[in-house]
Formats: structure tokens, sequence, C-alpha cells
């Protein structure tokens, strides 16, 4: 027989009809007659008591359907086809959809009747009652104030019925959510507080044993929803490479076995209830075990690997926190801890595989600099740098100076000298200065000069995201300071060179009246002019372009634009004009290149005879030559001139306005433009050696790259007789400013301190700096599970004098956000620190503080150029420095030990006797050997001198120290509200230590009396039958503190308040 409750079923169901249905071909999916199992088996199961033989078959049974549905599942993914479509074709649309939505609200139904029907073992009160309709507005009008979004069962139960949760998982949510409303709406200890963790906890567990939702997303196809359901975190794959990664971390924690053979993780696998250890969840207000771990990786919670090891660390220093350091669990914690971070970096590599080089792309994004602007070109496809190569690399003005042309930075660029872009725009503004300074300003050079700096500077501010890329003194210097700059240099050169173009016009005056008289006074009347004239039966016009015959033999003939025409006394016919010049005429660098078919007009003019003309041709200007051509004439004969040449100077100057006479030559359109094609000159084939101005100038290149500085004094007005302070100095070859930080000699250290600079001074000849010291990991005290990040830092409250002598290098401490985020360009990444916390000695705590103090300094100091990421950095943590010496020391202490002397060890940390366990329904339960993880607390103070049998019968009761802890650590989290619970812990530790053994005993006794209480409700509980719900008093519930902060054991829970 078996014991009858109270209960009706709301949706009755049996076998019979089941099968009838079955013959009658009612069921068209398996979905539908699985629906309705699980509704007969949990109508069964509240019917019944947990102990009666009806509830235990009707256990039995649902665990035979989990399994056959599962093995259904995978059957239907081997064969490609689903076993839960319709087995009809012609309805399977409409019908499938209907039976999903049927299993999906019996379901949701079976969850809120766990919940509802829930009653406190003893006094039968049925715990959902304060949670069925929402608090009226007006008894309590702050709810709504507080609680933003307030929940009930009634609304989800009339949710359920008109079908508006589309999901479980819409409906599991809005149960959380009026759970978590009671929870921050109420005191923590009150009776609705209570109730709502015990309610979650078995909607939970019956969500658990419900086993994985058929699904819910009626659009997706059955096989891909057979996928998703049945999917288990073994390798396959289906599996994304996060969830493959996830699951190897997974699987090398938990696999992982010690020299005996012993699996370490059996114990982290499952955590107590707070009926079997209460005070652990007093101690640890974040408990977490590898079975909820493994829930969060099959619901996709963990968004990257990171997320996954902060819970494991998290677990593992709940362990450390919780049990004796010399304890076997304590040792396994740490192990496993190991093992996880190796196996992290193992499949990522490790925080360096994803930071950025710095150097590299400092190196980048000058060559693209530089790159850039030696190929700038006008609308002709003309190289701007092309005129600069005939500056000379050494300065006639300065010949002291470095010689520095475009060939030598470019050297410097291609061998990655330069780690500052000021210093590789001081190199190159020195070039183009140079060429201003050395040229007329309406030379070619010049203009050119002018256009490859103002494109430099635009390029820069581009590569540069004008300092969200790269942070430089360079970008100071803009277009409008080049622009004042040159308008400068103008003012100053355009009246000398306004007296020179007076005096060369002069000069050019006389030469042609002494050409034109050198045949007599009577030459000039004795010519007959004309616009034309004939000559071996061709016509020839004054604004023609003519071949002349060479002075020389074996030299192309001359091009030359008529621009007179005449016959004198004899009968001799002459011309007289413009000579144009060819490359190989001209005085050029070899590294100079040319148009196609390209002439200069030249500053040449002279006559020759009619009887010297070769045939006619065609010079055009570039702007028409690619798209127009002359009727009439061979390709062969049509020039393009760009530039004029003068003979004098030896220079070229681009032509803006084509002023030739227009000529009788018709011009029709090119079919398609011709394309820009620029030739090296005939000079360059012949030269292969280069220059050995160049080769001398690319030996010097190495001591030019570092950035000219100089020392700074600073004036300090209560400054040190004899002191002179410096902003920036130069001690031992080695540059230091104030802010700088630097390595220090420190006897006795793994790893030298870093000093900051915020005040250094010469004495007597003698370098000082005073400034905060910085201290490593090691050299704190801290858990051996403590994380920290890679090159991190603490701030200590030590400040110093130091001599400079004791420095030994430099280095940068970066906040938290600045190492995220950027880096300086000549630090190597090996001396990039981080600091985000500072270091209380006497409290044994690191605390985060606001950042380092910052400096205003003078504008001789050289500033650190930034590069910042495009992308924000994800830095790592690395174990504690004591990790693997604290794990060596307990390997030592176990080693001598037997297999069933560490049995029994364990057994006196963590056993908790034998209890029945929920069964998992997750894939992990075939193959996880589970056992309770029981953090024990190594021979508690309250067990000592019981038997090993009593103690595995007795549980953990209260002890002085956790009395203590309950009373201090309000009143210390007042006074330091931003501690972490980790500090806090070791803040009480600390108190307790200090406090008397009078003090002490009076907590002892105290806490005898809450322990007596303890045993009195657990010997009530054990005499009452079980009902298969967890009781409050079993929770490990501790009413709240008093006002001031203590604990009052004859505190009863508060009724009444609101959800």
């Amino acid at each position: 027989t078996h014991t009858h409750t109270h209960f009706e079923p709301l949706f009755p169901f049996a076998i019979l009809p089941c099968r009838n249905k079955m013959k009658n071909n009612e069921y068209e999916s398996v979905e539908h007659i699985d629906s309705d199992l699980t509704l007969m088996l949990e109508n069964a199961k509240r019917y019944n008591v947990p102990h009666s033989s009806i509830y235990k078959r009707a256990l039995k049974l649902q665990h035979i359907q989990q399994m056959k549905r599962k093995e259904l599942l995978q059957r239907a993914e081997d064969d490609g086809d689903s076993m839960l479509s319709s087995a009809t074709s012609d309805t399977s649309s409409t019908k499938r959809k209907s039976y999903k939505k049927n299993t999906r609200k019996n379901r949701m139904k079976a969850l809120l009747m766990a919940v509802t029907e829930a009653r406190e073992a003893g006094t039968g009160r049925r715990l959902c009652d304060l949670f069925m309709v929402k608090p009226s507005k007006k008894d309590y009008p702050d709810y709504y104030k507080i609680i933003l979004e307030p929940m009930d069962l009634r609304t989800i139960e009339h949710n359920i019925r008109s079908d508006k949760y589309m999901t479980e998982d819409s409906m599991v949510g809005d149960m959380k959510l009026m759970f978590r409303n009671a929870r921050h709406y109420n005191e923590e200890g009150s009776q609705v507080y209570n109730d709502s963790d015990i309610l979650e906890k078995i909607m939970e567990d019956k969500r658990r044993d419900l086993g994985p939702a058929t699904d819910d997303d009626d659009m997706t196809s059955p096989k891909l929803k057979i996928r998703k359901n049945s999917m288990s975190l073994k390798k396959s794959k289906y599996l994304t490479p996060l969830q493959q990664k996830l699951n190897e971390l997974y699987e090398a924690v938990k696999n992982y076995t010690d020299k005996r053979g012993r699996r370490l993780s059996t114990i982290f696998l499952r955590l107590p209830s707070r009926a079997e250890l209460p005070d652990y969840y007093i101690a640890i207000k974040k408990p977490v075990d590898m079975e909820k771990i493994k829930s969060h990786m099959l619901a996709n919670k963990y968004q990257d690997v990171d997320a996954l090891v902060e819970d494991f660390v998290l677990m593992f220093n709940n362990a450390c926190t919780y049990n004796e350091p010399k304890s076997l669990i304590y040792r396994d914690a740490l192990l496993l801890h190991r093992v996880l971070l190796e196996t992290r970096r193992d499949l990522e590599g490790g925080e360096d595989a994803h930071l950025p080089d710095v150097p590299r792309l400092i190196q980048e994004l000058l060559r693209s600099l530089f790159v850039s602007v030696l190929g700038h070109q006008d609308d002709e496809g003309r190289c701007y740098s092309d005129s600069l190569a005939e500056i000379p690399a050494a300065d006639p003005v300065n010949p002291e100076k470095p010689p520095l042309n475009f060939e030598i930075i470019r050297k410097n660029v291609d061998r990655g000298r330069y780690k500052r872009l000021d210093v590789f725009q001081d190199h190159m503004f020195e070039v183009l200065e140079k060429a201003r300074r050395l040229n007329r300003t309406d030379s070619e050079i010049f203009e050119d000069a002018v256009e490859l700096q103002q494109f430099f500077i635009r390029i820069r501010d581009e590569l540069c995201k004008n300092g969200e890329i790269l942070m430089s003194p360079a970008l100071s210097y803009t277009s409008k300071h080049l622009h004042s700059d040159v308008e400068k240099e103008k003012k100053g050169k355009l009246p000398k060179e306004f007296e020179e173009d007076k005096i060369k016009r002069e000069e050019e005056k006389r030469e042609a009246e002494k050409r034109e008289d050198s045949a007599g006074s009577s030459w000039q009347v004795q010519r007959t002019y004309s616009q034309d004239c004939s000559f071996k039966d061709s016509m020839y016009h004054v604004g023609d372009y003519v071949y002349v015959e060479p002075a020389e033999p074996n030299l192309q003939p001359h091009i030359i634009y008529i621009e007179r025409l005449w016959q004198d006394d004899t009968g001799e016919k002459w011309l007289y004009g413009c000579w144009f010049y060819r490359p190989n005429e001209t005085f050029h660098l070899a590294t100079r290149k040319f148009l196609e078919k390209e002439v200069f007009k030249s500053d040449y003019y002279n006559k020759a005879p009619i009887s010297k003309i070769l045939g006619k041709c065609v010079v055009m200007f570039v702007k028409e030559y690619f798209k127009l051509y002359p009727e009439g004439f061979r390709s062969e004969d049509v020039y393009v001139c760009e530039s004029r040449y003068s003979a004098k100077s030896k220079s070229f100057k681009k032509i803006k306005l084509w002023a030739m006479p227009l000529s009788s030559v018709r011009f029709a359109t090119r079919d398609v433009p011709l394309p820009v094609v620029r030739v090296a000159s005939m000079f360059a084939v012949k030269q292969e050696e280069k220059p050995p101005e160049v080769l001398d100038e690319s030996k010097m290149a190495d001591a030019m790259t570092d950035k000219d500085r100089e020392d700074v004094p600073l004036d300090v007005s209560n400054g040190e007789p004899g002191c002179q302070y410096h902003e920036q100095l130069c001690y031992n070859n080695l540059w230091l400013k104030v802010g700088d930080c630097v390595y220090i000699g420190s006897h006795g250290l793994v790893r030298p301190r870093v000093g900051r600079i915020e005040k250094m001074w010469m004495r007597d000849g003698a370098g000082y700096f005073f400034g905060p010291i910085f201290i490593h990991p090691e050299e704190t005290e801290h858990e051996p599970t403590k994380m920290f990040y890679k090159k991190e830092v603490f701030l200590s409250n030590l400040e110093e004098t130091c001599p400079m002598t004791c420095i030994i290098g430099k280095c940068v401490v970066a906040s938290f956000k600045e190492y995220l985020s950027c880096r300086p360009t000549e630090v190597p990444e090996e001396n990039v620190l981080l600091c985000e916390s500072r270091y209380i000695e006497s409290e044994k705590l690191m605390k985060k503080f606001k950042g380092l103090k910052r400096f205003s300094l003078s504008g001789k100091v050289v500033e650190d150029e930034i590069y910042y990421f495009r992308k924000l950095i994800v830095p790592q943590k690395e174990p504690s420095p004591l990790l693997d010496k604290k794990i060596v020391e307990l390997e030592a202490k176990f080693a001598d030990m037997t297999d069933e002397e560490l049995e029994d060890l364990g057994d006196d940390d963590g056993d908790l006797g034998d209890h029945s366990l929920p069964q998992m329904q997750s894939s992990m339960s075939s193959d996880m050997d589970i056992m309770p993880y029981t953090p024990p607390q190594s021979t508690p103070k309250s067990l000592k001198g019981l038997s090993k049998k009593e103690r595995a019968t007795r549980k953990i009761n209260m002890s002085g120290y956790i009395l203590f802890s309950s009373e201090m650590r309000a009143v210390i989290k007042a006074q330091h509200p931003d501690f972490s619970f980790g500090d806090l812990s070791r803040l009480v530790g600390t108190e307790w230590r200090n406090l008397d053994s009078s003090r002490k005993a009076e907590y002892e006794e105290r806490a005898a009396k809450v322990a007596e209480q303890q045993e009195r409700d657990r010997a009530h509980h054990h005499s009452s039958p079980r009902a298969g719900t967890p009781i409050g008093a079993l929770m490990g519930v501790v009413p709240p503190p008093a006002p001031m902060g203590m604990l009052n054991p004859s505190m009863t829970p508060v009724s009444g308040n609101p959800s």
C-alpha cells in the first residue's frame, strides 16, 4: 500500500489510453507518445510519496523512457532521417507543430506543478503561497519602485495556458525572474528569501529529471533539432572551435590522474547541499562545481575560453580558501589549477600569440609613408621626387652636418633603423627644406619640395588617424605651419631673385643684339622677312617645328620652333627660333625618369639656314599629348613637352602655361588615350655602381636614427641646497625623464624591483631619483591559487630615494586600460609591465587604485610616442609564482604515504557518508564518477577527538570563528565597501588572530549553543519521513544579523514578506 496525499492530477492520463491510441494509429510522431508517457509518469510521482513502490517504479520507467528517447535520437542522426518526424507526409507539417507544442506545454506544466506542490516537511506549509500573486501596491508601494519587472505564479500559469511561451527557456526565465525579485526585495535569511532558493532548486532539479527538451523552435528541420538536442560535448564535426576548446579544457581537468592513478577531479564534481554543509556556504559566497560548469557549457553560456577558466579558478580558489593548506584536497586543487592553465596555454598559445608586434607595425607605417611620398605623382604621372634626386647629400651651407638624401633615408627605412616617427619626419623635412633653400622659389625643385612636404603631412595624418593610431610629437607640425614657413622663405628670397631676373634679362638682350649686329650695321636692312617660305617643294611657316641637321655627325637632328623667317641679300633663306632639347642634351642625374618622346623647351635661341632643315615635326604640351594627335604626322615625329630647361643653371622647371603660338597644324582626338609611361635615363644603364657619395653616406646612417635630446634643468623652489633638479637627464648613456620607470638592483629577489622617477637631481657629480617602488607578486602574501596578469606589479607603500647607479634598465608601468590599448614604440614588449592595484602590507591586501600621478613637462622634454591597438588585447592571467613551490612541498609531504593512508586522509577531509544523490540527466552522467564534492575543513576544531565513524555521521557545526565572521564581516564591509570577498575574509582572519584567548573562548561558547540547536533540528529532521523536498531549516539558512551585527540564535525567520 501507499500513502495518498491531497493531490488531484490536473491532467490525468494512464497506460491503457496510451495503448489504445497506439492500436488506433492515433500517434503520428514519437513526440506525441513521449509527451503522454511523461504526463502519466509525472502524475504517478506526484500522487505517491517518494518512498512508495509506485513512485520508485515511475522513476525507473521515466529513466528507461529517457534512455530509449536518446537511442531513437541517435539512430535518427546516424540514419540521416528524423525518427521524430511525422510518419505520414500529407498532414505532417501542421500536426508536427501541434504535437511539439503539446510536448513543450506539458513540460512547462510539469515544471509549474513541481513548484506549486512543494511543501515544507513537518509543517506541510505550501512553499509557493507567497509567490502566487504579486504584492499589493497599496500595502507595499516601495516594492514597485525597487522591482521593475514583477512576476508571479498566476501570471506564469496564465501564460502557459494561453500559449504565450514560445520556448521552455522563456517560461523558466520568468520563474527565475520571480525568485530573483524575491531575493532582491527581501532580507537574506527571511522566509521568502529561503523559499525562493528552495523552489528554484526544485524547479532546476525537475527540469533535469525531465531530460533535455526535444526542441523549442518550430521553424527548424527535425534533423537539425535532433543534432542540437543530442549533441554531447565530445569532439565532433558539429562542435564549433570554441566548443572544442572548452571541451578539451574540461576533459583535461576531469581526467587528470596523479602518479598513483587517482583521479583528482572526483571530489570537485558536485558540491554538497546547504543542509549537508551549512558553514561552507557561509564562508564561500560563490560556490561552483564541475557539474555547474558542465551545464553552462551545454547551455553555451561561455562566450570565450577565459570565462570557463574563471569558473574553474573560482572553484579551486574556493577549495583552498575553505580547506587547510596542508590538506590533500588543497594539494589536489593546486594540481588541477596548474593542469588547467597548462592546457589553456597549449590551446591558445599564450597572450604573446595575440599581441600586436608594435615595432613591426611602426616599421610598416614608416615604410608606407616613405613609399607614398616618393611615389607621389602629378596629373601627367611625373614623380615629384624625381627632381629632388639632384639635391646633393652634403649640405654646401653646413658641410659639417652628416650627409642626407632620400637614398640614405630609404636605407634607414629598409633596415628598420627608425623607431620614432618624429625622427623619420625630421630627416624627410631636412631633405625637403634643403631643396627649398638651395633653389629659387620659381624652380621646379622648390615647388616639388613644397608639394611633397604637404603630401607627407596629409598621408602622415591619415596613417596615424590624427593620433588615434599613433600619437607622436611629429603630429604637432601641420600644413598651416608649412604654409607659414614657405611664405616666410619666399619673402626672404623674392627680392634677390627679382634682381637676378632683371640682370639676366639685360644680359640676354645685349647678347641678342650682339648676334644680330654681327653681320654689320647694314645687315638688318638687307633682310626680307616673311611668314613662310618654300624649300625643296616644302612650305615652312612661322610656328612650325622642324628638324635641323646636327652640328656633329652621328647625333640626332635638333628640334627648333620657328619664330622668324627671312632671306638675306645673297638670296639665302634663314630661320630663327627656340631650340628644344632631348633628355640626352640636358645635364641631369641618372636617377631621373622621362616621358617617352619627351623634349624640353630650352633658354637657347639661335638662327639656322633653311637648307639645313631635314623635315617637319610637332611638339605638344603634356596636357594635350595623351588625348590629341596632329593630323598628317607620323607618331615618331610627335614629341611631348612638360618642362623647360635652363642650360645656365642646369635645372628643370615644369611649364604651367603653354604659351607657344598656334600653328597651322590641325589636331584630332585619339580613340584611346595614350598611357603615361616614364622611362629611365640613358645614363642609368651605364651606371652600374652607386655614386661614391652615397656609399660613404650609408656607413654613417646608423648614428642618425635616434632623437636629439638635451638635459633639461628644472627650478625647484623648495629643493635641497646643492642639488640641480632636472626634467630630462642623460646618465650613463641612458636618457631619463620625470615619470619614467626603471629597474633597480635588488639583492635577494628573483626579479628586480621597479622604481618610478618623480624627482631626479645631480649633486656633487652623482645622480639621484625619488619615487614609489613597485613589487612583484612573489613579494606579496596570497593564496597559491591566485592568478596574476603576466608581468603584473603592485604599487607598494615604499617611496625611496635611490642613487642612479642602481638603475639597470628602463621599463614602462602601464595602467590596466593602457596595457590593453597601447604601447610606447621604443620599449621592448618584455619591459612593459601592468599595474592596477596597490599592495597594503599591513593588511596583506591588494586594492585597486585610480592611477599614477601624471606630470606636465616642458616642450624641450622628448615625449614618448604611443601606438594604439586597433582592437583591445585580452590579457591572460598566469598562476602565482607560489603555485609550483606549494605543489612540490605538498607532494613531498604525501609522497611516503600508502594508497590506503591517502584514502583515509581523503575520508577525513571530505566524506559525508552515504547520501542519495539525484540522478544526473546530462550527457556527463555516463562517463563521470559521480561523488559529492565535499570541501572539508581538515578535521575542524569542533570534531577533533571524534572517531572516524562519528565524524562520518555527524555534520560540521558552527565554530567560534564562523560566528565571529558573521558579526565582523558586515562591520568591515561597511568600512571597506570596495573590497572583494577574499579581501574581507583575510581581514576577518587577521582580526580573529589578534583576539585574546578570553574573547575567543566567549565566541566558542556561543557557537556551541548554536551547534546544539542545529543538532536538535537535525534529529527532528531524521525522525520525520522524507518527502523528497528540501527543508528551509536544512539549507544552511542563517537569520540576518541584528542591527549591531550580532547573530541571535533564537531569532526566527520573518514571514509574510512579499515575493
